[in-house]
């Protein structure tokens, strides 16, 4: 999944439905494949991770569940090249999870994770006013803490990893997740689209 180059593009953005699940999948497969080696073992992300996260992805958009998630795909010309999905009041304290967040590896840098951010921020605003938001990076993954930083988000807690669909041999080690949290997700929402591609 490549995007070309070229002059500048429009950048459109659009809820997730069934037929996407293919692609989503693709994109969060490599995504892992590219930031989560040395967290998630070798075997796992060379061999069934897509697989894997096809099965994750087949499920999610194809269940209902009442409005309390949101998958958003950012495109090019048609073509995805990012996502981000949010699921309400998946904690007490700290309120909505971006479960993920994921931007075609050419295109990184350009805007489009910030803007995924934006529309995350704004379905939790919409749909749960005063909620706060957050998400887990891993502790290896320092490009993307100084991503979140830079977008206001502030390390909360720590967290052993999980292993992926409660299978510990999909882990290598002892990862640990940081959580990354937004009180006020407005700030997020209110962010200026700045996307270049």
């Amino acid at each position: 999944m490549v995007v070309q180059n070229s002059a500048m593009r429009p950048l459109t953005f659009r809820s997730a439905g069934a037929a996407d699940s293919v692609v989503v999948a693709q994109l969060h497969a490599d995504s892992w494949r590219r930031h989560y080696r040395g967290a998630y073992a070798d075997h796992f992300l060379d061999g069934n991770v897509l697989a894997d996260r096809l099965s994750v992805w087949t499920g999610r958009l194809r269940e209902s569940d009442d409005g309390r998630s949101s998958t958003v795909l950012a495109e090019v010309e048609g073509q995805v090249i990012g996502f981000a999905h949010t699921v309400l009041d998946a904690d007490a304290e700290w309120g909505a999870l971006l479960d993920n967040l994921h931007v075609t590896a050419t295109l990184q840098g350009c805007g489009i994770g910030a803007a995924l951010m934006a529309r995350a921020a704004s379905f939790v605003i919409d749909n749960r006013p005063g909620s706060g938001m957050y998400l887990w990076v891993l502790e290896q993954n320092r490009a993307a803490q100084g991503f979140y930083r830079a977008i206001g988000g502030v390390p909360a807690d720590t967290e052993p990893v999980r292993p992926v669909n409660g299978v510990p041999g999909r882990l290598h080690g002892s990862p640990v997740g940081i959580r990354y949290v937004w009180p006020d997700p407005g700030r997020l929402a209110a962010r200026p689209d700045n996307c270049v591609v």
